[in-house]
């Protein structure tokens, strides 16, 4: 198989995927939080090819002890989950930084990390990514009434018997689980728009969670896609190029919606006085 047909099948996972997890994290409201963990996942995969191992491993390792971190400080009730994210997102990366310039004679580029490089996933790469994309599917499916839930009425859900705890746990796993797959894809400075643009966009015109469920993976497939074939047929980097679509069909997602609205008011304007003489 092709690297070509390789980064398209990583790029209908990959983006299905952040199109899934990004419905938590536009309805949880946790797209700092996912910000953070995008750019802090980075030091864990350089640590990881330093001591010689898979880098997907280091981050993940690293992602999930700054998920421990993050939810200890945002415990602290003058700092704050805002707060808790922007002083892991900055030490993160410049511990990154740090790693680099330490060991300048590494064998990969480090950059790769940052940016992506979907034109050479390999095999394991997309079985990666497809086991990821199962555990959110099942996560979603057995617990999406509780994290819904706890999504939009946090006090009815603790009124009602439940811990916060378990919601809070799962979404923060699942968004830390994505962020370390995406990176071989779009790097884990990009990561972050294929998670949320998605989302955001279906947000705006479903009618439903559930709706917005379905359509926020088919808006990240479909955008990954058009992503690598726009990169390919321009020479330009591919991780910059799913991003940067991804922002612009959220732009015109929300100028559609934005001119829908204007012309049905208009409407209903135009036709008041002529029911009102009527």
């Amino acid at each position: 198989m092709g690297f070509l047909s390789l980064a398209l099948i990583e790029a209908v996972l990959v983006g299905a995927l952040s199109g899934l997890v990004g419905v938590l994290v536009v309805v949880r409201r946790r797209a700092f939080f996912a910000t953070a963990l995008t750019h802090s996942t980075f030091p864990g995969a350089v640590a990881a090819v330093v001591l010689g191992v898979a880098p997907a491993l280091g981050a993940a390792v690293f992602s999930l002890a700054l998920v421990g971190v993050m939810t200890a400080l945002a415990s602290i009730r003058r700092l704050g989950g805002q707060v808790a994210s922007g002083l892991v997102l900055t030490s993160g990366f410049a511990l990154g930084a740090l790693l680099q310039a330490l060991n300048p004679n590494l064998p990969i580029q480090i950059e790769s990390f940052l940016v992506g490089s979907i034109l050479t996933v390999n095999p394991a790469d997309i079985w990666l990514t497809a086991a990821m994309l199962a555990i959110a599917v099942i996560v979603i499916a057995a617990f999406g009434k509780e994290l819904l839930f706890s999504s939009f009425d946090g006090a009815a859900y603790r009124a009602a018997g439940y811990r916060m705890w378990l919601p809070e746990l799962l979404s923060l796993v699942l968004i830390a689980g994505t962020v370390v797959v995406a990176m071989p894809a779009v790097g884990s400075i990009l990561a972050i728009a294929l998670i949320v643009g998605p989302a955001a966009s279906a947000r705006l015109w479903a009618p439903s969670i559930a709706s917005m469920t379905v359509a926020a993976p088919l808006i990240g497939a479909a955008t990954a896609v058009a992503g690598v074939l726009a990169s390919t047929a321009l020479g330009i980097s591919a991780g910059g190029t799913i991003s940067l679509i991804a922002a612009i069909v959220f732009v015109i997602t929300l100028g559609a919606r934005e001119l829908g609205a204007r012309t049905r008011l208009g409407t209903a304007r135009r036709t008041q006085p002529a029911r009102s003489a009527a």
